[in-house]
């Protein structure tokens, strides 16, 4: 009974990740199946603007899912960071295509061990720590970001499935997510800033992020609908 059970928590999850991705995964009838996620927050953002480090851009949401960005970006190969990473190459990288999964360290407990094997060697998917996040966990892509408590909630593959390299949400999807020599390096990315951003700070243009469409998010009091 002992070996049953264990088969059943181990192989279970994989097979409803499989069947979540499957009816996420967008096609010519559905472009973008994020609209069909509970509690996914929707923006339209430009692309293509970009700053040069020490210089930072005035993101208003946190952590940020489109706007200005670093003229590099962040690895998302598959890259599970162990340190904050700044939020200028993240953004850049969901330009790109990539989903990038953050977590609040003081909160993300024995869950880590979930989204690694979400992130670890997945192309254009990324994991960071991103301390005092609203939620333990957060999923951004172009435009898109989701909040979760729990990193077993189904959302989350869901997310992936509708937003990973999907060229009718992302500008560029497709483009490398891959080191650039001399660029941003993954064995010591730059850091992310926590402090206010200053007075030369980028401001995000006029009219974006100003009025995001979002279904209510369920579990805000701790227990998951989504699950």
């Amino acid at each position: 009974m002992a070996f049953v059970g264990s088969l059943v928590y181990h192989f279970v999850p994989k097979v409803v990740d499989r069947s979540e991705a499957e009816r996420f995964t967008p096609s010519g009838e559905n472009a973008d199946p994020s609209a069909n996620i509970d509690g996914i927050v929707k923006m339209d953002y430009a692309a293509g603007q970009h700053v040069m480090a020490p210089q930072r851009v005035g993101y208003d949401t946190s952590p940020p899912y489109g706007g200005p960005h670093d003229q590099y970006w962040a690895t998302c190969t598959g890259t599970v960071y162990s340190s904050p990473i700044r939020v200028e190459n993240a953004v850049h990288s969901l330009e790109h295509g990539a989903v990038w999964i953050t977590y609040d360290p003081e909160r993300i407990g024995s869950d880590i061990e979930t989204l690694t094997d979400k992130v670890d060697g997945q192309p254009y998917t990324m994991l960071s720590p991103f301390p005092g996040s609203s939620a333990p966990i957060s999923l951004q892509a172009w435009g898109r970001q989701l909040q979760v408590y729990d990193a077993q909630d189904k959302r989350i593959t869901q997310f992936i499935a509708a937003l990973r390299q999907n060229s009718n949400t992302a500008p560029e999807a497709g483009a490398s997510c891959s080191t650039i020599p001399g660029g941003f390096d993954p064995s010591a990315p730059p850091p992310m800033d926590q402090t206010a951003p200053g007075p030369d700070a980028l401001p995000m243009p006029v009219g974006e992020g100003s009025d995001p469409a979002q279904i209510p998010l369920p579990g805000s009091g701790g227990t998951d609908g989504g699950k």
